[in-house]
């Protein structure tokens, strides 16, 4: 089961942090929210989901 862990503001902003993430070792999906506003879900399994978000606080507030 996947869960939604962030609504990225654009698809350069999704792919950098799906990047990001997959070299922390790390399963990540995408996927646009509406394509009208251009936003993008990033997805993790859920299991992960505490690990990754620390992870993610780190890449967003280096």
């Amino acid at each position: 089961m996947w869960t939604v862990m962030y609504i990225a503001p654009t698809a350069k902003i999704a792919e950098r942090i799906k990047h990001k993430l997959m070299e922390e070792g790390f399963l990540v999906q995408t996927r646009p929210v509406n394509l009208s506003k251009q936003q993008f879900e990033i997805l993790v399994p859920s299991g992960e989901l505490e690990e990754v978000q620390e992870v993610l606080n780190f890449i967003l507030h280096p």
